[in-house]
């Protein structure tokens, strides 16, 4: 809980933006995913906390590119981790067509892809034109959507079909206990709520023994972390929104998401943390078609950047 003072832009008709592979987006993928998100909730399973480790689900970690090992970000872990869970994948490793063959696999035949999206801008040559090196030409943002294939729907990838067994509760904790202590930010242990701050730019939870499990008093601190990264002096977002707004609401889904992928990171299974806020977050989406991509997308940046200071922290002791 976070305490407040507590269109798809499309590249210019007379060049289109550049294609490879991948196509570009068609107009009604944020309907799609959002739709596919509302649906979920609406029947009561939140997408980023469903049961992991069950009916051979891979375990809670972010989904990955099998041949870069780079994890998945944004609203694309919302996507394939609900394809791992619908589909009980026991892995979380994803590929392109092209990218198994080049490993000496193959997809198999009629197995059906999942399509995730790629971020670009496009600057359009009359811009180009117009600012004749006097400044920085305006850029135009749009996505990309391309099709991936977990390795279990691949033959000939037998290295990649099971993800290794997740971590035991007693590393996972320590871990989260770094992410604290690196992130920086002042930490209070006390009282009877969680919340942060914005005005005074502190975090206070609860002490341990005030939660059922030791885990979700790190899964508690972890959200409201998340929070204190919208700071000025961090990520930055707006964390001025009145309590029962539209834009706390949204602030709120920032922090559950980013929670949930810093837990992911950790090896923790995520959980819901506010679920009081289910109404007004399935208000605010399907008012918006694009909320979700900006949440998950901030999220994905919140959680980057505690994650970096847990790791650069880390090397600091290491060296």
């Amino acid at each position: 809980m976070s305490r407040a003072p507590s269109r798809s832009a499309r590249p210019h008709a007379q060049r289109k933006a550049p294609r490879s592979r991948a196509e570009t987006v068609r107009p009604g993928l944020y309907d799609e995913v959002t739709q596919r998100i509302v649906g979920e909730l609406e029947a009561g399973r939140v997408p980023w906390v469903q049961p992991w480790g069950t009916s051979g689900c891979g375990n809670a970690g972010l989904p990955r590119n099998a041949v870069s090992r780079r994890p998945y970000s944004g609203i694309n872990v919302l996507i394939l981790w609900s394809a791992v869970i619908d589909r009980a994948y026991p892995s979380q490793d994803w590929l392109t067509f092209n990218q198994a063959q080049k490993l000496g696999g193959t997809v198999r035949k009629g197995e059906r892809g999942v399509t995730v999206v790629y971020a670009d801008r496009f600057t359009p040559e009359d811009e180009t034109a117009r600012t004749k090196g006097e400044h920085e030409p305006r850029s135009i943002p749009f996505l990309k959507r391309f099709t991936v294939f977990n390795v279990a729907q691949c033959d000939g990838l037998s290295a990649f079909v099971a993800d290794p067994a997740p971590l035991a509760e007693c590393e996972t904790l320590p871990l989260a206990e770094a992410v604290i202590r690196a992130s920086g930010v002042e930490y209070r242990i006390g009282g009877n709520e969680a919340f942060y701050a914005p005005i005074f730019d502190f975090v206070q939870v609860p002490p341990p023994p005030a939660f059922f499990a030791p885990v979700d008093y790190y899964r508690t601190a972890l959200h409201e972390l998340t929070h204190a990264t919208g700071h000025a002096s961090r990520v930055g977002r707006d964390l001025t929104h009145c309590f029962g707004s539209d834009g706390y609401a949204r602030e709120e889904l920032v922090a559950e998401l980013g929670s949930a992928f810093l837990c992911a990171v950790l090896g923790i299974a995520p959980s819901l943390r506010h679920a009081d806020y289910l109404a007004h977050w399935l208000a605010v989406l399907k008012a918006d078609n694009r909320a979700i991509f900006r949440a998950a997308s901030a999220a994905s940046k919140a959680a980057d950047w505690l994650v970096a200071r847990s790791a650069a922290t880390a090397d600091e002791a290491a060296a």
